[in-house]
């Protein structure tokens, strides 16, 4: 019998509940929001009215992938943890990893991608780390760690969700799936597409953030929460949100913004495009009454977005309703499709 290939990407439920959460270090009273599925960011109290929210992430570069975008997509990927809790990035931190031998102008590069982008979302780099190290063949950062400080009740969670809001999901789903591919795989692609929509999918690596899309629609007002769509797609996050908040979820995809230049990738890599990794999509539930105002102030900020479903009181009611008709159960994906096509025959 073969035996079945290891898991790629982030532990599943089971394993982030039977082993992490149980090993938490130090009880402390001040952590208001601690670690959960489908949480992004912690959240202390300390004191005089106020709390830190911190989040850290992982980046590592894709194959083919810009210096410049690395850069770039390492300070979003951190930024978009904070701006789903409703509040704005102000500081970060950064460790880069490089292999040895990386040329000083490589390095510079990288360092100015991240200091620009920084500086464009307001953030201050207020720390970090940076060395060569063997075992590393491209640069990764071990871990970038953005945070703010804001009031008491100043902000949200994806626990926040409530019977009766609208779900709204902008920009659509596997919007990263798609950015990355469409470059990786370029040549495949254009076995079958004319050049000018695999030029569509890879400038989706500019839409690979959610810091925009969270503050707009907090500052419209109405969310009670929100989630950046990232490995596990639509599907997860949804079901991410739904556990989260104690609530159920009825949604139609044929409801969902299409662009496509993502149906065309998915298809190619015969990958499910809910299931697929969506970093740039983002989730908001709201109150009804601001669904009109929501969708406007994200069109003005020229982001798409749609109303796709409803949260409902029964947690036994987490349901897909697909294109075709059919009904699938939210759930976490065992695997995000998107790795075994990134890693090929590496996985």
């Amino acid at each position: 019998m073969q035996k079945p290939k290891p898991k790629i990407g982030k532990i599943d439920l089971e394993t982030f509940s039977g082993i992490i959460l149980q090993r938490l270090g130090k009880k402390d009273k001040s952590v208001i929001v601690p670690p959960m599925t489908g949480i992004d960011a912690g959240v202390i109290d300390i004191g005089n009215g106020n709390v830190l929210i911190i989040a850290e992430d992982p980046i590592f570069s894709a194959p083919q992938q810009s210096l410049e975008a690395f850069g770039w997509f390492t300070v979003h990927i951190g930024a978009s943890d904070i701006a789903v809790m409703g509040v704005p990035p102000q500081y970060m931190t950064y460790s880069l990893l490089l292999p040895p031998g990386t040329s000083d102008h490589d390095l510079r590069v990288i360092v100015d991608s991240i200091h620009t982008a920084a500086r464009d979302l307001g953030i201050a780099i207020v720390g970090g780390h940076t060395g060569y190290y063997p075992g590393f063949v491209s640069p990764t950062i071990g871990g970038i760690t953005v945070f703010s400080i804001t009031k008491k009740g100043k902000y949200v969670t994806p626990a926040g969700a409530r019977p009766g809001n609208d779900v709204i999901l902008t920009k659509g789903p596997a919007i990263e799936t798609a950015a990355i591919l469409s470059t990786l795989r370029e040549t495949d692609l254009l076995k079958r597409y004319p050049r000018e929509l695999i030029s569509r999918a890879q400038a989706l690596i500019g839409q690979m953030s959610v810091v925009k899309d969270a503050l707009t629609a907090m500052q419209t007002g109405g969310v009670t929460a929100m989630h950046d769509a990232t490995e596990g797609g639509v599907i997860g996050g949804l079901f991410e949100v739904a556990h989260a908040s104690g609530v159920g979820m009825e949604i139609d995809e044929s409801l969902f913004i299409y662009p496509e230049e993502v149906r065309a990738v998915c298809e190619t890599f015969d990958i499910d495009p809910v299931e697929a990794i969506a970093e740039g999509s983002l989730l908001i539930t709201s109150r009804r009454e601001y669904r009109e105002k929501i969708l406007a102030a994200l069109d003005a900020e020229g982001i798409r977005a749609s109303v796709i479903g409803t949260v409902v009181k029964d947690t036994k009611t987490r349901v897909l309703t697909r294109i075709d008709g059919s009904i699938r159960q939210l759930a976490i994906p065992h695997e995000d499709p998107f790795w075994r096509v990134m890693f090929g025959d590496m996985a």
